[in-house]
C-alpha cells in the first residue's frame, strides 16, 4: 500500500465497514431528535464550495433556535451582519451544496446536515428573524438532502466544554492586534477601535 491514498477502494480496505449503527442512522427528513437539537443550537458552521471546488467554512450564530425549522426538509439560517466578504454567498451562487454542523453547549453529539441551499430575500420569510428591530438583509434556504447525529468522540477528545480547558484570554493578541499586524492597513489604536465598535454596535 502506498503512503498516499487516492482509491476509494484502498481507503474502504484501510479503514473496513461501518458499523450498523452509522450505516443506518442517515435520516432523509428531520426528525422530533434533529428538530429538538436544532432548537437548542445557538451556533454552527456552514461548509461551501465554489464551483471550482475551492472550500470555505464559516461560523453562524445566535440565540438558541436562531436556524429556522421551516419543516421536516427545510431549514432558513438569517445572514446576520459580519465582513461583507460573502465567500459562502459568493460560492453557493456557483455550488448549491453545503454541509452544516450544529453544536449545543454541553453536549459532546453534534448533528450534521447536508443539503443544497438557495440564497432569499423574502420579507415573509426574513422579517420574523429581525433581532433589535433589524431584519437580515438575506437567509440562506436549505432543502435537505441527509441529516445524522455525530458521535460525541471529536468532543470528548478535545474537552471543547471543559472550562479548565479555557485558555487566558490575555494570553494570545487581540483581534485588533493581528489585524493590524497583518494588513499594516490601520494603526493598532484604530483597528482596536474598529473591532471593539464592531462587537459592540453591529452585532445585528
Amino acid at each position: 500500500m502506498s503512503e498516499r491514498i487516492v482509491d476509494a477502494a484502498e481507503l474502504r480496505a484501510l479503514y473496513g465497514e461501518p458499523n450498523i449503527r452509522a450505516a443506518n442512522k442517515v435520516l432523509s427528513r428531520l426528525d422530533a431528535h434533529c428538530r429538538a437539537f436544532i432548537g437548542l443550537s445557538p451556533f454552527c458552521v456552514l461548509g461551501t464550495a465554489a464551483a471550482d471546488g475551492a472550500a470555505d467554512c464559516s461560523p453562524k450564530g445566535g440565540e438558541p433556535g436562531f436556524v429556522r425549522v421551516l419543516d421536516d426538509e427545510t431549514l432558513l439560517i438569517p445572514d446576520q451582519l459580519g465582513n461583507n466578504r460573502v465567500d459562502s454567498m459568493s460560492n453557493i451562487v456557483e455550488n448549491p451544496n453545503v454541509g452544516l454542523i450544529f453544536f449545543v453547549p454541553g453536549m459532546n453529539e453534534t448533528l450534521r446536515v447536508n443539503g443544497k441551499v438557495e440564497i432569499t430575500t423574502d420579507d415573509s420569510l426574513l422579517e420574523p428573524l429581525s433581532v433589535n428591530g433589524k431584519r437580515p438583509r438575506t437567509g440562506l434556504v436549505v432543502k435537505l438532502d441527509e441529516a445524522f447525529l455525530h458521535c460525541a468522540k471529536a468532543l470528548m477528545r478535545s474537552k471543547l466544554w471543559d472550562p479548565e480547558r479555557r485558555i487566558d484570554r490575555k494570553s494570545f493578541p487581540s483581534l485588533g492586534r493581528i489585524l493590524a499586524d497583518q494588513t499594516g492597513v490601520q494603526s493598532l489604536e484604530v483597528a482596536e477601535a474598529a473591532v471593539e465598535e464592531a462587537c459592540r454596535e453591529k452585532l445585528y
